[in-house]
């Protein structure tokens, strides 16, 4: 699979230069015969928003988008997938920051961001769903977006489900770091690729946005941890294209006696991904793991 990932210079509100900014990479993409376009992060409608009425006025329902409108066309004739960031105006009326995954035959999945990040929440309602699970010439491909990356547990319960390759689009505003580091959030991104044995796309945004500046570091992080593209500067923009073999993440084996899956010590550390928390003082240093569930 050759998978693209499009680093934009986004404007909030110009919905039409975004999306052609968009159309522009895609078609890019094409002619460098990818097979999977990634987009970052609320690649119709820019981020800054200044007030809700604002971020409003850039969402549309999933149904008779024009943006998602627009990849189906294109994925129809480049014969390609695309995924990309969305605002979402949903059934209930309320926002929501989203991804689609758009290919010849349609809208193959739709997921609501699930973990908003500082400002987000004045205008985003949160998702409550994983994303759906849908395969792409033959590899298993889920999304999540930005800052959904920071939960370990969303990704390896993705993973746990089989999934190859996690498509991540993003909005990375721009933080310090010391001196030759890279940045965090890509050191994340490798660090949950390489704990979950799986593929991460990573689409970012570069230059800058009313004032916000980007992190850019848009790549493709292979199972081992490593990025197979170098991440593009935060004042680059355009895309980067590689080859991938989503097969390489079905073997979680880390030596001839390691296995990422295999070796976890479910019957100590399960508590940590139940559902509903555990009460105040239901759980302390003290107390056996077996009594803690007798408890429940």
């Amino acid at each position: 699979m050759r998978v693209a990932v499009c680093q934009l210079d986004l404007a909030v509100g110009d919905l039409q230069g975004n999306r052609a900014s968009g159309v522009q990479a895609i078609v890019a993409a094409a002619e460098s015969g990818a097979d999977l376009v990634l987009l970052p992060e609320l690649s119709d409608s820019g981020y800054v928003f200044s007030s809700l009425a604002e971020a409003r006025s850039c969402a549309s329902p999933s149904r008779g988008n024009p943006t998602l409108g627009e990849w189906h066309d294109l994925a129809s004739q480049h014969d390609l997938a695309i995924i990309g960031g969305f605002c979402e105006l949903g059934e209930d009326g309320k926002l929501y920051n989203s991804a689609a995954c758009v290919d010849p035959t349609g809208v193959r999945l739709i997921y609501r961001k699930m973990h908003l990040w500082d400002h987000e929440s004045e205008f985003f309602s949160v998702g409550s769903q994983l994303s759906p699970i849908c395969e792409l010439m033959g590899a298993k491909v889920a999304v999540a977006i930005c800052y959904d990356l920071e939960f370990p547990e969303l990704v390896r319960l993705l993973a746990l489900q089989g999934v190859e390759l996690l498509a991540v689009p993003t909005n990375w505003p721009a933080t310090v770091a010391p001196t030759d580091e890279r940045p965090i959030e890509l050191i994340k991104a490798q660090a949950s690729a390489a704990t979950n044995g799986i593929w991460i796309a990573i689409a970012d945004r570069g230059m800058t946005e009313r004032g916000v500046d980007w992190t850019g570091c848009s790549t493709v992080i292979a199972p081992d941890g490593y990025p197979v593209i170098t991440p593009l500067s935060a004042e680059q923009t355009g895309i980067a294209v590689t080859d991938i073999e989503p097969s390489r993440a079905s073997d979680k084996s880390v030596t001839a006696r390691n296995d990422l899956i295999r070796d976890r010590r479910e019957d100590v550390y399960r508590v940590v991904v139940q559902v509903d928390p555990p009460q105040p003082n239901g759980f302390n240093c003290e107390t056996t793991l077996e009594s803690f569930l007798d408890q429940r």
